[in-house]
């Protein structure tokens, strides 16, 4: 999915507004006797996800959200992570590898190895945002980068 491609899929009322960005955990059990699943379950999970416009305000029922859920249009949202230095080229298209790094203390580490990314994405590098350098407590050569499809 492209940045400027959408699918339809509902989201509480609650959450629904636009700009939202959330992870897609998938299937819960209450779900499995919802005549809207197909709607709901068309995101792949563990993906970050953008609502870019509410569909409509008509609220429909929904097992796990009390005040219902509405239909949004959402596309992959861009992710902040980091990439080698030599990589971090506005434009450039890579696949994505995480640093090689086991640092779960570093500050850096949820940047590092972000959620809704997995090794082997291709992704465009959008923007290079700054030097991890000095923050690097493995001692690689990053940078911080925003991420897209």
């Amino acid at each position: 999915m492209t940045e400027s491609d959408t699918k339809i899929t509902l989201i509480g009322s609650r959450l629904a507004r636009e700009g939202l960005e959330f992870i897609f955990k998938g299937e819960m059990p209450e779900c499995k006797k919802c005549r809207l699943k197909n709607t709901c379950l068309n995101l792949e999970p563990g993906r970050r996800y953008k609502v870019v416009r509410i569909k409509s305000q008509d609220i429909h029922e929904c097992f796990l959200h009390d005040s219902g859920v509405l239909a949004v249009d959402v596309s992959r949202a861009p992710i902040t992570t980091s990439v080698e230095s030599r990589k971090a080229v506005q434009g450039a298209k890579i696949m994505y590898e995480p640093a090689k790094c086991g640092k779960r203390e570093c500050a850096e580490y949820e940047t590092c190895h972000p959620e809704g990314l997995i090794k082997g994405d291709k992704c465009k590098i959008v923007e290079v945002l700054e030097s991890l350098d000095s923050k690097c407590e493995a001692g690689i050569s990053l940078k911080k980068v925003k991420l897209a499809w």
